[in-house]
């Protein structure tokens, strides 16, 4: 069970990080990978009521990695953590499979309270840089999180939200480029408007632009009707 876990996550890594140019180097210099090592052997600890070791195990993975995995926390297969630097996991947390995060992603809480704090993502999410995934909320299958995003609400599957708070945009691609082989981190192109807060400005503009254009209208008809009654 161990060598087919380590072995379809070196496989994964590989496939999805040109940069990996072979087994071993991904093996020896992955800090993600090793990071999803740790967090088995701490998870197991946790279950089995091992509280304090599996803390302490945990500990020693952020300390050797720089990512902090509460052992408590529920990870499906093949996660792929990029880089991986200042990546934090919480405790109720829970992953899904074929789940790609970079670094600095935050999966934590909202507000200090009791039961399930942190979110749940489902299957093949993309999460970006320095993305922050708050609360006991919900990212669906194959959505996508931009970098830097603030995510407070329920995210659907199949959607790409970006910004603060996070919004959904929407992620159009042409048909020749569904059709190139290989891994799409992003989901991109999106439309021209990739932050939903000028995508919402614009449209804001351009109905005040319309609104003052019929103003000046009923102006120049009620200047047209005063010359009239003047005659």
């Amino acid at each position: 069970m161990a060598f087919m876990f380590l072995n379809e996550s070196i496989r994964t890594y590989r496939e999805r990080d040109p940069a990996a140019r072979s087994w071993l180097a991904v093996f020896l210099c992955y800090p993600g990978l090793h990071a999803v090592m740790w967090h088995r052997m701490s998870h197991w600890l946790w279950r089995h009521d091992f509280w304090l070791l599996g803390r302490f195990s945990s500990h020693i993975a952020r300390w050797l990695t720089g990512i902090e995995i509460h052992p408590a926390a529920k990870i499906g297969r093949r996660l792929v953590i990029d880089h991986g630097m200042g990546v934090v996991i919480g405790e109720t947390a829970e992953v899904g499979d074929d789940c790609y995060f970079y670094h600095q992603v935050t999966l934590g809480v909202a507000r200090a309270i009791g039961g399930k704090r942190h979110p749940s993502v489902g299957n093949n999410v993309i999460i970006g840089a320095g993305a922050k995934v708050l609360g006991p909320i919900r990212v669906g299958d194959n959505a996508r999180v931009g970098a830097n995003s603030v995510v407070l609400e329920d995210v659907p599957s199949d959607t790409t939200v970006v910004g603060i708070p996070a919004r959904p945009v929407d992620r159009v691609r042409t048909r020749e480029q569904r059709k190139l082989p290989g891994f799409d981190p992003y989901g991109i192109p999106c439309d021209d408007s990739l932050d939903p807060l000028l995508r919402d400005l614009d449209q804001m503009h351009c109905e005040l632009a319309e609104l003052e254009a019929r103003v000046a209208r009923i102006a120049e008809e009620q200047m047209r009707q005063r010359q009239a009654a003047a005659e």
